[in-house]
């Protein structure tokens, strides 16, 4: 795996080392020995697989609240996506700054997301598969999100949205002075 750290401390994109042949390719997606090398201990403790229809859909931006903070890695296994991750550490230089990344199942890319952070993305295909490992569990009642298209964030969202779910159109719009983040 080829790690690359974001401009958003503790974030990275991870690149597979594929080995091809005749058959198809195999590549790594974890090794504790890799990722302990970096800095980067947590258990993953759930894994899911989503699965989203129809192009031009925004899923997120979501996040837990201490103390259920959770550390996620995702990777796109169908179509494409734009991922974006916003850090809403209180503490971070980089506070309320996002970064956006294509992940596909060709670029074979993942996307490390330390605790701290929103995340959400837009499928760029139909049929797009993304899996998930967290570091922690769901706790429904720690969960929260930012709005999508909050003007504070300014996420340039690939393509016009065309499907949004209703609790992720109700999230509160992010009022500087008053979001602390986590």
């Amino acid at each position: 795996m080829i790690f690359t750290e974001l401009n958003l401390k503790g974030a990275y994109i991870i690149d597979l080392k594929v080995f091809s042949d005749e058959r198809g390719w195999f590549g790594r997606t974890y090794c504790k020995e890799e990722f302990n090398s970096k800095g980067l201990e947590q258990e993953w403790v759930q894994m899911n697989h989503s699965f989203t229809k129809k192009r031009g859909t925004v899923r997120g931006m979501h996040f837990q609240f201490p103390p259920y903070q959770e550390i996620k890695m995702v990777r796109c296994i169908a179509g494409t996506v734009y991922d974006v991750i916003v850090d809403i550490r209180k503490d971070s230089p980089s506070f309320l700054q996002h970064v956006g990344i294509e992940l596909s199942a060709a670029n074979k890319k993942m996307i490390y997301i330390p605790a701290g952070f929103a995340h959400g993305f837009q499928t760029l295909s139909d049929d797009a598969e993304l899996i998930y490992h967290h570091s922690a569990l769901y706790a429904p009642q720690a969960e929260a999100g930012l709005l999508h298209n909050d003007p504070l964030l300014n996420i340039n969202w690939p393509l016009t949205v065309t499907e949004l779910s209703e609790r992720d159109s109700k999230h509160a719009q992010i009022i500087k002075e008053t979001f602390k983040g986590i």
